[in-house]
């Protein structure tokens, strides 16, 4: 299917009580579009990443009881999982769409990535547009603003990302349920390719490379 855009509907699966009730709700409303759009974003990556980039859709299979807050698409440069590895995602919340660079717990190289942004931090701070928010827990709402967060902030979320088990690193937009640009996919697909072109230098200064 062509992606052409979210819709209302979309945001009200998270009104849906029930796990079995809202993950099919999920899988038969949003799975399909993240799929286009998840397609068309790990193309659109892999010449500016220099690396294949592979889909991956969240299953929320571990859940028995409680209906997922949010749902996802992840692209990662890995075939079997995104994780543990530096990625992009594309998801929802009943209020929001969010278009991260996410460096989430699970990551084993946490200490040497937050390491070489610090080392970086001039870099990494001016790669950051003063409109993009940053998030510390891919579990909760809460974004702050780099412009409201400011240089020292960055720093101090990184070194509280690299010293705390738990803390994760999140950058990107957010974007209300009302947005126009949420509601034409050609629209949207680009919104999402600018900001993961913009947070590119990150991504890669994370695996290593040079900014």
């Amino acid at each position: 299917m062509a992606f052409n855009g979210f819709t209302s509907e979309d945001f009200d699966v998270f009104h849906i009580q029930g796990l079995e009730e809202r993950m099919a709700a999920i899988r038969e409303r949003i799975q399909p579009k993240f799929k286009a759009i998840g397609e068309t974003v790990a193309n659109g990556l892999a010449v500016p990443a220099g690396s294949e980039m592979c889909l991956h859709i969240a299953k929320h299979a571990r859940r028995s009881v409680n209906p997922p807050k949010d749902t996802w698409l992840a692209i990662a440069a890995n075939k079997r999982g995104y994780k543990q590895h530096p990625h992009f995602q594309i998801g929802l919340f009943d209020d929001h769409v969010f278009v991260w660079l996410a460096f989430i717990y699970e990551l084993p190289d946490k200490v040497n990535i937050a390491n070489r942004f610090l080392d970086e931090i001039d870099t990494v701070a001016k790669t950051i547009p003063p409109d993009f928010v940053l998030s510390f827990d891919h579990m909760k709402k809460d974004a702050v603003s780099m412009e409201r967060l400011g240089e020292e902030g960055l720093v101090k979320s990184i070194e509280r990302f690299r010293d705390v088990k738990k803390a994760e690193l999140l950058i990107g937009r957010h974007i209300a349920p009302a947005d126009p640009i949420l509601k034409d996919g050609n629209t949207f697909t680009k919104v999402a390719m600018d900001t993961f072109e913009t947070l590119m230098p990150i991504y890669k200064l994370s695996l290593g490379a040079n900014p």
